[in-house]
């Protein structure tokens, strides 16, 4: 399974299509460490917040996961560089994705705080110098942005990083019920170029980020998701106060248990509560497509991602317009959710 750890609610910054801000965890109530023992092995660790570099025994955290998990990346805004690279320094197998959402003048517009942009290179390139192998930036479509995907998306493979993607949501987890993509068709067709030149790069993973691309695709234009959705039995969420969650795109929070409490992972994986919350999964009608639970769901549908890489290569070979990557089976009623 992969996991998410939200391991704090604070942050530094003022992010215009998230307002976690607004909403901070207290230290006394965010998770002990301690708890994190109970966790089985895992494929892949997230560890994102909040900016999770403000905690305090972050070191605590970071060295129960790296028994636990054979792969744990940081999402974080870059803004703590000299954090950031200290523990970096101590933990060289770690990986980090800096948030970006545009260059200088649109990503600080968008984070509310001037100097983020410079303070994420700095932080990304501080990173790079280390020797870090693991490293990417992150960028959330929510508007005029979408112009500057593109440029950012160069600058990361000029430097040889990742480059992550993902569309603004409404949810309990963002306290945003009003975020909109104001220009939709804008975001689709930098999408697409996008989706064309990763097509055209000689790296299996390359195609598959253009694979959840086109999923993005669908996901703006308000189309059905391509997978079904496995939150909550593939991969699942722990935020701040130890509560075990499926996902965190869900109008309302939903709990399989706090780990804290639990007698073991497994016993509350396996809980009547839990299998509750994966019955809620089932009949969810929201077309989200988030990396943490579209990740999951596209390694289990291996036969469908590669059927959808070797069509779109084709298409784009011959200049056809890309494919979309279909859902065939149909398990639940899907309702249109309002990408916006």
């Amino acid at each position: 399974m992969d996991a998410s750890i939200i391991v704090t609610y604070r942050c530094p910054l003022k992010c215009r299509m998230c307002s976690i801000w607004q909403h901070p965890t207290s230290r006394e109530e965010e998770f002990s460490p301690a708890i994190l023992e109970k966790l089985p092995a895992l494929d892949a660790v997230n560890v994102t917040g909040g900016e999770p570099f403000v905690r305090e025994d972050l070191d605590d955290i970071v060295r129960i996961l790296l028994r636990k998990s054979r792969r744990v990346v940081f999402s974080t805004n870059g803004w703590m560089t000299s954090r950031i690279l200290d523990v970096a320094r101590r933990y060289p197998s770690l990986g980090f994705r800096i948030s970006l959402e545009g260059m200088q003048g649109k990503n600080d517009g968008l984070r509310g705080v001037s100097g983020g942009f410079e303070r994420g290179m700095e932080t990304l390139n501080g990173l790079d110098e280390m020797g870090c192998r693991d490293l990417g930036v992150a960028v959330t479509l929510s508007g005029s942005n979408s112009q500057d995907m593109l440029e950012l998306y160069r600058m990361c493979r000029d430097r040889h990083w990742e480059f992550a993607t993902a569309a603004v949501h409404n949810s309990f987890y963002f306290h945003k019920r009003d975020n909109v993509l104001s220009e939709p068709d804008a975001a689709v067709k930098a999408l697409d170029a996008l989706c064309r030149r990763m097509l055209s790069e000689p790296s299996l993973k390359s195609w598959a980020r253009a694979c959840f691309n086109a999923g993005l695709i669908q996901y703006i234009e308000g189309r059905p998701r391509p997978l079904p959705c496995r939150a909550g039995s593939s991969n699942f969420f722990i935020d701040p106060y130890g509560e075990v969650l499926p996902c965190n795109g869900m109008t309302e929070k939903m709990s399989m248990g706090n780990l804290a409490d639990a007698e073991s992972f497994e016993a509350l994986w396996n809980s009547p509560q839990a299998v509750r919350v994966r019955d809620a999964v089932a009949a969810c009608r929201r077309n989200c497509w988030m990396m943490g639970t579209a990740s999951p769901a596209m390694k289990s549908h291996p036969v469908r991602v590669a059927a959808w890489v070797a069509s779109a290569r084709f298409r784009r070979l011959l200049g056809l317009p890309l494919p979309p990557f279909a859902r065939r089976e149909d398990p639940c009623p899907q309702q249109k959710e309002d990408p916006r």
